[in-house]
């Protein structure tokens, strides 16, 4: 169990814990929420150790081995799947461990070592390791690509899977969804679904929270407050409480009013002077109840676009992709005014590289864009917040901004305008560099909103936005006059926005025929693709009846899709087999070894310690061979079960 007991922690001169107190307990999947700003990260420190409480107590049973997300972005030559294994702490002790033996040539303590790294999982350790990169979206020829050669949010999600491949009674995830796909997205809720041990959660995806916790911690005003429930329910909960609470304030001022006229009208009067004066006292006696003044909802819109042509874009056999690379092809959609279309499409199939190039940011390889007259697009990227001038501050980007949009603007204009966007006072000046991701990307919706565009290209805007700022994007998106495009892995505002969606695959671009819920169906089935696709023999299309030509055609696609299945699936069986093969060798050499110990018993004449030694080695590899086997059988069945027709 975890126990906060009238804990008071400090950050300089803010006060982010209070005399706060909370249990929690083994097993329990908790989200932790609050404003941006609250002291959540703090509270992580504190758990995690880095930070020490000024006053109260913090237990946590010593014997819980923690795992949290790095923050750094890795930088080495090493090769993601065994980066990611190196976050499996419990092997990498053992590892050592038997190192150390090996070198005091202590057969004991090799036993005893190779019997921890039994427990430990050594013997499929980079089997599970690729299988966590794969899950996160890596694909199969990266799995041994070095780190530095990935991006910066493909090296996060590397840190998030050594988080997750770490055995550890207590994990911490801060915002662990940033930087993933929805397809990513929906195989993580799988995976914490089955972690076993305390899981908390910081994350500003209500979808999410739902699916994994079932407590919510509440940080508000250096307080902590369990609610029993998922986001969802914590809403209800604490809007239940926050009435109850506006409902005993009243009620307080009623009570005071009260007081004060009879003190008003009587404290000149002799024959009620001492009345008078036990009011005064049972006014200053009265604990003052704390008003209900929730800050201010956050809030803003769109402005009404000059015009609103229809429709706003075609897209004639446009291809898609860098240089001599293809992407997405043979693009044939229309974009019409008022439309609200979702972008779906698993990771690396080309949502961005689509959106970029309507945006007209990266050139298209062929085909005719068309614009309607008067469009005017306003593209909010995923590197949008790297382009803003870290030295400059947010009145100097509306300056600058409004010169070419507007030239009749002025300074006191602009600083009302970013006043709406939670930019006041001295804010207005400060270093773009020093503001947090939320704050960035507040002012790049800023900027945005102030060039009045009827056609919103956005890829991934909530990256870095806290739950009341995604709120507020949602209605005002609803409330935007214009056509959205819409990429997020944020399913509550794909909900609340999108009304048709568009699939991204296999290089082209068609309607996607469902809801959110239809396609996160449609994710997890694409694991079983390929043994549906194998599912028809060859033989039967000999003895079909000739086929008419859109038949064939539609044939010939049979044929394409089983084809790319069997590669699809050679590549997601290729690291078992691999392993197979491995466990395969290193049975041979380990009967070899057995033969030749047993060999040496048998012609007899060796001293007590040498037998001793022989015999911990025999019970050594009997324990490794009965693992190998083990291993040997379960991906055997794996790769069945995957290749096996349902």
């Amino acid at each position: 169990m975890i126990r906060l007991t009238g804990v008071t922690l400090r950050r300089g001169v803010k006060e982010v814990l209070v005399e706060a107190s909370v249990s929690l307990q083994p097993g329990e999947r908790i989200g932790l929420v609050g404003a941006n700003g609250a002291g959540k990260s703090s509270l992580f420190s504190l758990l995690a150790g880095r930070l020490q409480a000024d006053r109260g107590e913090v237990d946590i049973p010593p014997t819980w081995r923690l795992s949290e997300v790095a923050q750094d972005l890795p930088d080495t030559e090493q090769g993601a799947t065994d980066f990611v294994l190196d976050g499996d702490l419990t092997l990498a002790h053992a590892r050592a461990a038997l190192a150390d033996a090996e070198a005091a040539h202590d057969g004991l303590r090799m036993a005893e070592a190779h019997a921890a790294l039994q427990d430990a999982g050594a013997f499929d350790a980079r089997a599970r390791s690729q299988a966590l990169l794969l899950g996160l979206g890596f694909q199969a020829p990266e799995l041994d690509r070095p780190v530095n050669s990935f991006s910066g949010g493909w090296r996060m999600r590397l840190q998030l899977a050594r988080t997750l491949i770490n055995p550890a009674e207590l994990m911490l995830l801060d915002e662990p969804t940033n930087h993933l796909d929805l397809d990513a997205l929906v195989w993580l809720e799988g995976w914490l679904a089955r972690y076993s041990g305390t899981l908390i959660v910081i994350s500003h995806d209500r979808e999410f929270l739902d699916a994994i916790t079932r407590v919510t911690l509440h940080l508000d005003r250096a307080q902590l407050t369990r609610y029993g429930g998922n986001y969802t329910a914590f809403e209800a909960m604490r809007a239940e409480r926050l009435n109850q609470q506006q409902a005993a304030y009243d009620k307080q001022q009623d009570r005071i009013a009260h007081l004060q006229k009879f003190i008003d009208r009587f404290k000149a009067k002799a024959t009620k002077a001492k009345q008078a004066q036990s009011r005064v006292k049972a006014l200053e006696r009265m604990e003052k109840l704390a008003p209900v003044l929730a800050a201010a909802d956050f809030a803003f819109d769109f402005r009404e676009p000059a015009s609103l042509p229809n429709p706003m874009l075609a897209l004639n056999d446009v291809t898609c992709g860098y240089g001599d690379t293809v992407i997405v092809q043979r693009v044939n959609r229309t974009v019409l005014a008022g439309q609200r279309i979702g972008i779906l499409g698993a990771n690396g199939q080309g949502k961005s590289t689509l959106v970029k190039t309507i945006a007209g940011t990266l050139p298209r390889l062929s085909g005719q864009m068309t614009e309607g007259k008067g469009l005017s697009i306003g593209y909010f990227a995923q590197q949008e917040l790297d382009v803003l001038r870290p030295d400059e501050g947010p009145l100097a980007h509306m300056v600058r901004l409004a010169k070419a949009v507007s030239p009749q603007a002025r300074e006191q204009e602009l600083r009302d305008f970013l006043g709406q966007f939670r930019f006041t006072g001295d804010m207005v000046s400060q270093a773009v560099g020093s503001l947090s991701g939320g704050e960035k990307a507040r002012l790049v919706l800023a900027m945005l909103v102030w060039q009045r565009p009827n056609l919103l290209l956005l890829d991934e805007p909530t990256n870095h936005l806290d739950l009341a700022t995604r709120e507020a994007l949602s209605i005002a998106l609803n409330e935007f006059e214009g056509t959205v495009m819409l990429v997020s892995h944020d399913r509550a505002l794909l909900r609340e926005v999108c009304d048709e969606f568009w699939l991204v695959s296999r290089g082209g671009v068609s309607p996607f025929d469902g809801d959110l819920d239809d396609y996160q169906r449609w994710l997890l089935d694409t694991a079983k693709e390929a043994a549906r696709a194998l599912k028809a023999p060859p033989a039967a299309e000999a003895l079909a009846p000739t086929p008419s030509l859109q038949a064939a055609n539609a044939s010939r696609e049979d044929r394409k899709a089983a084809a790319q299945a069997r590669a699809r699936l050679a590549e997601q069986t290729k690291p078992m087999r691999r392993e197979v093969e491995a466990i395969d060798r290193q049975l041979v050499a380990l009967g070899q070894e057995r033969a030749s110990l047993e060999g040496d018993l048998a012609l007899g004449g060796l001293a007590g310690p040498a037998i001793a030694d022989i015999g911990r080695r025999l019970k050594s590899i009997g324990d490794e061979v009965d693992a190998l086997e083990s291993r040997w059988l379960e991906l055997s069945e794996q790769i069945e079960a995957l290749t096996s027709p349902p």
